[in-house]
């Protein structure tokens, strides 16, 4: 199992961060690839025509690496995930009648982009579990149960993003394919901390923003592309994504064909000299680290909260026994009934305890850089609501 890697971060030791769903620390090698990259643009005449090629290929080959992707040529560079959800509703060609199929709840940007294909006659079908006892195989039921001849779109996060509910989503990409429906992915809360394969769970498409569980950066993110959108268009046109467009004396002869795979989908200016360079060094990090390590050193930490909130009012929103039906990178304690929730936060900023409240949930995530001292500290807060 991993040690933990505080020493790897700037955190203080007084500061309880266990919110990497809302936001990781930086790394210092991640901070200092920032810095450097950044301090590269002030002398611009060192920038050369490679630059704004090979740290993006790399990026992509690293992304690639991490999901287990055949070939870097199906990633590319995003903003942001409504970026990469925005391609996939412009290029899903649906009738009206025809259905969406996500879960309640779910994050905002995998729902707006379809607003327009509602607008044109699609159902929407928010999907949620029937079972809140059974939560994990309630709603993974139900999902299944939801897509049928008539869906042509299925889209999830990879896990819940309040709760940590695991999702089966190779069931749920074989009765998307059986249908024809394309099947999409925002990994955002999930991919750097728990394995996932894309060849096993073959998915049309699988978005990520790298601030979270990829330790990155805010506004860089990654997505895979299934075959489904070989002939599918971009968003934008950009220079950078053509064909041959590392000859600059030949810019002006304007090419009509995109470069091989899907770089046709990265953002312009991909090249961000500061940004692009503290990616690779997270996604860096992160292989040496292995998401399995990451989420079993998770468990440790899990077990022992655990066990400082037993006999207490407060309970994982799924029992220990199930936990494969949760991830450990992220998960909900239930709120109790009657609870003042103004109070709560104002005990977690007193303690310098950092979490979220998410619906019904006080949504824990910790990550690598958290100690037993942190999980400790957050019980504590607990404790004193009877």
């Amino acid at each position: 199992m991993l040690d933990c890697q505080r020493h790897l971060f700037s955190l203080p030791d007084e500061i309880h961060y266990l919110n990497c769903a809302y936001m990781s620390p930086l790394l210092k090698s991640v901070e200092e690839a920032g810095m450097r990259g950044l301090q590269k643009k002030s002398l611009p005449h060192l920038i050369s025509g490679a630059d704004f090629f090979d740290l993006p290929q790399e990026s992509r080959k690293l992304f690639a690496k991490l999901i287990n992707a055949p070939s870097y040529h199906s990633i590319s560079i995003l903003p942001s995930v409504s970026y990469g959800t925005a391609i996939v509703a412009k290029n899903v060609k649906a009738k009206k009648g025809q259905n969406i199929v996500s879960v309640v709840d779910e994050f905002p940007s995998n729902i707006y982009a379809w607003h327009e294909h509602i607008r044109r006659g699609m159902e929407l079908r928010l999907v949620e579990p029937k079972n809140t006892k059974d939560k994990a195989r309630s709603w993974n039921k139900a999902i299944l149960e939801a897509i049928d001849e008539n869906t042509a779109v299925v889209i999830l996060s990879t896990i819940q993003w309040t709760d940590g509910t695991v999702f089966d989503l190779k069931k749920i990409s074989k009765a998307a394919k059986k249908v024809g429906a394309v099947f999409v992915l925002d990994g955002t809360q999930s991919i750097g901390a728990l394995p996932f394969d894309v060849q096993e769970i073959q998915p049309d498409a699988l978005i990520a923003a790298s601030y979270k569980c990829m330790m990155g950066v805010y506004s860089i993110g990654f997505a895979y592309w299934g075959e489904r959108f070989a002939d599918a268009m971009p968003i934008e046109e950009t220079w950078v994504g053509r064909k041959g467009s590392e000859d600059f004396k030949n810019l002006v002869k304007y090419e009509q064909k995109y470069k091989k795979g899907m770089a046709k989908f990265n953002v312009g200016e991909t090249a961000n000299f500061a940004l692009i360079p503290a990616v690779n060094a997270a996604l860096e990090q992160l292989l040496k680290w292995k998401p399995e390590r990451v989420q079993e050193y998770c468990a440790s930490l899990n077990k022992h909260l655990s066990s400082l909130l037993e006999n207490t009012a407060f309970s994982f929103a799924t029992p220990a026994k199930k936990s494969s039906s949760r991830a450990e990178h992220l998960f909900g304690i239930a709120l109790p009934k009657g609870i003042d929730c103004d109070k709560l936060q104002a005990r977690f900023a007193e303690n310098n305890v950092h979490v979220s409240l998410r619906g019904d949930f006080i949504r824990i995530s910790p990550s690598v850089y958290n100690t037993l001292a942190d999980v400790e500290a957050l019980a504590n807060v607990l404790r004193l609501f009877k």
